[in-house]
C-alpha cells in the first residue's frame, strides 16, 4: 500500500499517521530524497563547454546557412530549375522542393536520434555534418534545366532530400550536446548561443546573396551566380567536423554508459530497449511528452520560417521590393536578434524559462496583425519597425527553446525523443510555411495571410507553453546535478544533507 505521502497518491501525509509511524516516513522521505555525495555532482569544465558549444552553433549554423540561401534564391531557383512560363508556379515548385525536404527529416530523427542514445552524440553529430555539407555542395554543381531538362528539377529534390536526412539528426542532437555539458542554472544561457548559430546561418546566407545579386545583378545570378552560396557550404563543413571530433562525449551520456557497464549481463538484456532508445519504447512512454513537444515546435517552427525564410520573398512578391532591398531589411533585423539572444538566455535562466516562451507566444499573437499592417504600408521606418516587432517575439523563442526542449526528456532516450517530436513537428508545420503562406495568398487575394497563420500558431504555442513544467535551475531528469564550480557543489551537497538530530 502506498504511504499517504508517496507520489502515486500525490496527498499530504496525515499527521497521526507520521507521529505514530515515524521512522517509516522518514525512511520514505529520505528514499524518495536522498542525501547527495559530492561524487554525485558534475562539476562543468567552461572551457570544455565552450568548445562544446562552439562545435554544436557552428553546426547548426550551417545548417541554417544552407537552408537560409535555398530561401533566399527561391525565386532564382524556381527560374532555373524549373519549366519557364508561369512565375507563380515556378516558385510554388521552387517552395514545393523546400518542403519536401521536411519530408525526409522525421524518418533522419528515428534513424539518427536512437543511434545517438546508443553510441553516443558526438558521432552521430560528426555524422550529420558530413551529410549536409555534401548535399548542399551537390546543389551547387547540378545543371540547370536549360541543359538536361526534366533531370535538374530531379537531382535538386534528390540532394534536398539529403539534406532534409541529416538534418533530422542536427538540431535534437545539438541542443542536447550543449543541454548535457552547460551546468544546471546556465543551461539557458549557454543554448541560447545555439539559436545564435542559426542567426549566423541566415545573416551570412542573406549576406552573400545580397552582395552577389548587387555585383552580379539578376541574370548573372542565373546564370552561376546562384552556384556560390551552396559551394561555399563545403569548406565550411569539413571546419565544423574538425571541431566535432575534437571533442569528448557530454558527462551525461559517460555516467550514463558506466551505469550501463556495470549491470549484470540479465540486467543489461533487461532494460536495452530504453537504453538504446529504441522507438516502440519513445512512442509508448513518452507519447504524451511527445505531443508536447510537437506542438511547441510547431508554434516556433511556423513564426521562425514566416519572418526569417519567407519574409524576404513576401516584401518582393507583394510589396514590390526589390530582393536586395527585402534581405536588407531581414538582415537588420537579424543582427538586431544576435544582440539580444543571450541576454534572453540569460534572462530564461533568472525567470524561468514559461514566462519568455509565454511572452514570444503572446507577442505574436498579439502583433502579428499590426505587424504586417505596419509592413504593407510601405515605407522604410514602417516596414522596418513591423519586422522588428515580429522579431522581438522571435528573440523570445530563439534564446530558450533549446534549453527548454531538450529538459522535456529523461537521458536514455533524450535525443531520439526529441530528434523524433522535433522533426515531425518540423516536416508538419516548419518546412510547409512558405508553401502554405504563397498558396493561402494565392486563394484568399489576402497579404494577410501571414498574420493569420502566425496568429494561430500562436495561439497554438500558448496553450502547449501554460501544460509545460518549469525545468530552469533543475537537473536535466535522468542525470545528476550540474554545477559550475567544486564551491556550488559543496554548497548543493550541504543543502541536500540531513538535519542532524539530537
Amino acid at each position: 500500500m502506498a504511504l499517504p505521502d508517496s507520489p502515486s497518491t500525490g496527498t499530504a501525509p496525515d499527521p497521526g499517521a507520521v507521529r505514530r509511524h515515524r521512522t517509516l516516513f522518514r525512511a520514505a522521505r529520505r528514499r524518495r530524497n536522498p542525501p547527495l555525495r559530492r561524487t554525485d555532482i558534475t562539476v562543468t569544465d567552461e572551457a570544455m563547454v565552450r568548445r562544446a558549444v562552439k562545435a554544436a552553433s557552428l553546426g547548426n549554423a550551417m545548417e541554417w546557412f544552407d537552408f537560409g540561401i535555398y530561401s533566399y534564391l527561391a525565386v532564382t531557383i524556381g527560374h532555373v530549375f524549373f519549366p519557364p512560363g508561369n512565375e507563380t508556379v515556378q516558385l510554388l515548385s521552387s517552395f514545393a522542393t523546400f518542403a519536401a525536404s521536411f519530408l525526409v527529416r522525421p524518418l533522419g530523427g528515428m534513424v539518427f536520434g536512437p543511434m545517438g542514445d546508443r553510441i553516443g552524440r558526438k558521432k552521430v553529430l560528426a555524422l550529420t555534418m558530413i551529410l549536409m555539407a555534401a548535399g548542399t555542395f551537390c546543389i551547387g554543381l547540378i545543371p540547370s534545366y536549360a541543359t538536361i531538362g526534366f533531370w535538374a528539377p530531379v537531382l535538386l529534390l534528390l540532394f534536398r532530400l539529403v539534406q532534409g536526412f541529416s538534418t533530422g539528426g542536427e538540431y535534437g542532437g545539438a541542443s542536447t550536446f550543449i543541454a548535457e555539458y552547460a551546468p544546471d542554472r546556465r543551461r539557458g544561457f549557454w543554448g541560447s548561443f545555439l539559436e545564435l548559430g542559426t542567426l549566423a546561418g541566415y545573416v551570412a546566407a542573406a549576406g552573400l546573396v545580397t552582395v552577389l545579386t548587387v555585383l552580379l545583378g539578376d541574370q548573372g545570378m542565373e546564370d552561376w551566380g546562384w552556384r556560390v552560396p551552396f559551394l561555399v557550404a563545403g569548406p565550411i563543413g569539413f571546419v565544423g567536423l574538425y571541431l566535432r571530433l575534437r571533442l569528448d562525449e557530454t558527462p551525461a551520456f559517460k555516467r550514463l554508459e558506466e551505469e550501463s557497464s556495470h549491470r549484470s549481463a540479465a540486467a543489461s538484456a533487461h532494460v536495452e530497449p530504453s537504453a538504446t532508445a529504441d522507438l516502440k519504447d519513445i512512442f509508448r512512454r513518452q507519447w504524451p511528452t511527445l505531443i508536447l513537444c510537437i506542438c511547441l515546435v510547431g508554434a516556433y517552427n511556423i513564426t521562425d520560417y514566416m519572418l526569417l525564410s519567407y519574409m524576404p520573398t513576401y516584401l518582393s512578391d507583394e510589396m514590390g521590393y526589390s530582393e536586395t532591398h527585402g534581405l536588407l531589411f531581414l538582415i537588420g533585423t537579424m543582427v538586431v536578434l544576435m544582440l539580444l539572444i543571450n541576454q534572453v538566455g540569460r534572462l530564461n535562466d533568472r525567470y524561468g524559462r514559461k514566462p519568455l516562451l509565454m511572452a514570444g507566444m503572446l507577442g505574436f499573437l498579439v502583433l502579428s496583425a499590426p505587424a504586417f499592417l505596419l509592413v504593407k504600408q510601405g515605407s522604410f521606418v514602417a516596414v522596418g519597425s513591423g519586422m522588428l516587432m515580429l522579431g522581438l517575439s522571435l528573440v523570445c523563442l530563439l534564446g530558450t527553446m533549446s534549453a527548454a526542449l531538450p529538459a522535456l526528456f529523461p537521458t536514455p532516450v533524450r535525443y531520439g525523443s526529441l530528434a523524433v517530436g522535433y522533426n515531425l513537428s518540423a516536416s508538419l508545420f516548419g518546412g510547409t510555411t512558405p508553401l502554405v503562406i504563397t498558396a493561402l495568398i494565392s486563394v484568399t487575394g489576402s497579404d494577410m495571410m501571414p498574420a493569420y497563420y502566425s496568429m494561430a500558431a500562436a495561439l497554438v504555442g500558448v496553450v502547449s507553453v501554460a501544460f509545460m513544467k518549469e525545468t530552469a535551475r533543475r537537473p536535466l531528469d535522468g542525470s545528476p546535478p550540474s554545477v559550475s564550480t567544486p564551491q556550488e557543489a559543496a554548497l548543493l551537497v550541504e543543502s541536500r544533507a540531513p538535519t542532524p538530530r539530537f
